[in-house]
């Protein structure tokens, strides 16, 4: 498959070349796990060399291509939302060992499957419209992670320095990095481990940078997890985990000079935490209520740190609720004690926690007249896929390539 030569910005879809990909989608939709399947069978063949690349459970990997497919074609008429994602998706891909000579091979396969299960409906022009497609999202993942090499390494390796049981399936494991890691307090990162050399799994730092290169993570077993489990039950210091580039937006650069609303639910509280680190540093000049929430009261994790935090810093205030249990003080869910202390609409607000509590708390926020722009949170599962585009006209899926 021919690309673009270099340099040259990738040419926008036509009307007609648009309508023509998502007429193409809506035939081959019902055979859609079919098709991810084939895709994969062909690619592997045709490519051997590319297996290596992908993790040895290929289930969540089709599934994970099918949603980013989905959405290359839901942005194929907003050329700027376009280029934002595949951005993201060719920075990322660096950390996998995607290489130019990879695209021509996936873009070869892609349309072979499509031709396979559209039959008849694949023409000569919804080929090349899908060609079209497919090269102008290649171009622009491979510009983006040509331009990533020269700014930055794809992966750091990180040595665990300290690690330690904080009951309740969490382990606090602190990491110092070769050279210095490049992030922003709030963001998270993707993390692979010795014992699951394909997978990666998201993180968020639970500190503001520190001068010695150390980042600690707040990481929770997850049933059936094998990355999580790893971490907690197995991993020791002296271990060297692997480190991709930081992501997210949901920094305090983002919050103007608005008081704050902040909601944490779990280890959903280490990005909160960063975020309170990096004010604490600053000249603070607005206030921030922060609500922690969980099931028991033993599982209110890092409220003790919080409160502390409080006693120090005059503009931070910190409430807890719980939900299963009786106990004197607040009672529910975090969403429903949020909404009692508010109103809320003249303040930023940063979520973090199950994808349930942070849907719950976003819906009061917005019934009470936040805006959605001022209600920032991490996507809710694969980050890659579902990072809010903005501005966008489209409404991002709740679930990553």
């Amino acid at each position: 498959m021919d690309h673009p030569a270099p340099g040259m910005a990738p040419t926008p879809l036509t009307d007609h070349e648009t309508a023509l990909v998502r007429a193409g989608l809506a035939v081959v939709e019902p055979y859609a796990a079919d098709l991810t399947v084939y895709f994969y069978t062909i690619l592997f063949a045709r490519y051997p060399q590319v297996r290596e690349l992908f993790p040895d459970d290929m289930d969540v990997q089709r599934d994970r291509l099918l949603r980013g497919l989905l959405r290359i074609v839901d942005l194929v008429d907003d050329p700027e939302n376009l280029v934002r994602f595949c951005t993201l998706l060719g920075r990322d891909h660096r950390k996998f060992g995607a290489l130019e000579a990879h695209y021509p091979a996936v873009g070869e396969c892609l349309l072979a499957s499509l031709a396979r299960y559209a039959g008849a409906a694949w023409t000569p022009d919804v080929e090349a419209a899908w060609t079209r497609a497919y090269t102008t999202a290649a171009r622009v993942m491979m510009l983006a992670a040509a331009d990533d090499t020269r700014l930055r390494p794809a992966t750091w390796a990180a040595q665990i320095v300290r690690h330690e049981h904080r009951g309740h399936g969490i382990a606090e494991i602190t990491v110092r990095t070769e050279t210095p890691y490049p992030y922003q307090a709030g963001q998270y990162v993707s993390m692979r481990t010795p014992w699951q050399r394909k997978a990666w799994r998201q993180y968020s730092p639970a500190n503001a940078p520190r001068a010695d290169s150390t980042l600690t993570f707040h990481i929770r077993a997850v049933p059936g997890g094998r990355v999580s489990n790893a971490l907690v039950h197995r991993a020791a210091p002296g271990d060297i985990v692997t480190l991709g580039p930081p992501q997210g937006d949901m920094t305090l650069a983002a919050a103007g000079d608005r008081d704050l609303v902040c909601v944490a639910g779990g280890t959903g509280l280490a990005p909160i935490r960063a975020l309170l680190e990096q004010a604490a540093l600053g000249d603070m000049r607005r206030y921030v209520d922060l609500f922690v929430g969980a099931r028991t009261a033993e599982e209110l994790y890092g409220l003790d740190d919080m409160l502390r935090m409080a006693q120090r810093q005059h503009w931070l205030s910190v409430r807890a609720a719980v939900s299963h249990q009786h106990i004197a003080g607040r009672e529910g869910t975090l969403p429903q004690v949020l909404r009692e202390f508010g109103p809320w609409g003249q303040h930023e607000a940063f979520l973090c926690g199950p994808p349930g509590m942070v849907t719950a708390a976003a819906r009061i926020l917005r019934n009470e007249g936040v805006p959605a722009a001022r209600i920032h949170h991490d996507p809710l599962s694969d980050p890659v896929l579902t990072t809010p585009l903005a501005p966008s006209r489209h409404e991002p899926e709740s679930e990553y390539l």
